[in-house]
């Protein structure tokens, strides 16, 4: 099983890219796959065609305030983590032909929640098993993925756009990633809609991290994003699409 995290600044395409790694694989039949949208702006289900509240799902955050804020904590004999992937499994966990889905949420409410956090993340390491691949789409900090989901990655993708502060966002990215102890295999740079191709060697440079390539620009993909519909079903010939397959071939994943 590899995990797999997309980062980013608000609007680089962090999500148009874990939906687009999502669809590689399904395309390769590189299966199961399980797509956790771990931010709070929470557009990775729509990117995919899922709809929890018409599959009759909740995510996670609404989860945990069923099972220990409203339910009063855990019951007897049945430890805080299984209690909880117990509901993942039923009420948490989309489940589709081609993959699995599953969202964070937002936070529940004001206060310290280092038991229910212990909890989901032991689960979640228990549940994840079963799947190849495990395509994260995370907030702009690595914290709270640290906290809540896992410890170990094996590679994190920081998707760029063509501002300073989006630089500034990768060397705090790595830097909070290192200061809670996260464990992770490669940390990669990668140009998103409207980062300039030719600056990658140069960001490269000054960061430090491997630029694999940019996700190219598509008015197909715009479109699909803007009508709410699923970059699944972005035909083949998709040049955004094909960019992010080139990424993944170069990895040696498909």
């Amino acid at each position: 099983m590899k995990t797999l995290v997309t980062v980013g600044r608000g609007g680089t395409g962090k999500s148009s890219f874990s939906a687009l790694m999502a669809k590689a694989f399904i395309e390769a039949k590189q299966a199961p796959i399980l797509l956790v949208d771990a931010d709070p702006d929470q557009n990775l289900a729509e990117m995919l065609g899922v709809d929890l509240k018409e599959a009759g799902k909740s995510t996670i955050a609404d989860l945990i305030v069923s099972t220990f804020i409203e339910g009063g904590g855990t019951t007897v004999g049945v430890a805080p983590a299984q209690r909880i992937e117990a509901r993942i499994w039923e009420k948490g966990l989309y489940e589709s032909a081609s993959f699995d889905f599953m969202a964070v949420g937002n936070k529940w409410i004001e206060g310290c929640y280092c038991m229910p956090n212990t909890a989901l993340k032991n689960a979640l390491e228990s549940l994840t098993k079963n799947y190849k691949y495990v395509i994260v789409d995370s907030p702009a900090g690595l914290e709270n993925l640290n906290r809540r989901i896992t410890s170990k990655v094996d590679d994190v993708f920081d998707i760029l756009d063509h501002s300073k502060k989006s630089q500034d966002h990768v060397k705090r990215a790595y830097r909070i990633a290192k200061e809670v102890d996260m464990k992770f295999q490669n940390f990669y740079i990668i140009g998103g809609y409207r980062f300039p191709p030719e600056l990658g060697q140069e960001a490269e440079t000054n960061l430090g991290f491997k630029y694999l390539g940019k996700i190219e620009a598509d008015d197909e993909l715009d479109q699909a994003v803007l009508d709410g519909e699923s970059l699944l079903d972005l035909p083949n010939d998709n040049k955004a699409y094909l960019s992010v397959k080139k990424i993944l071939e170069t990895l040696d994943y498909l």
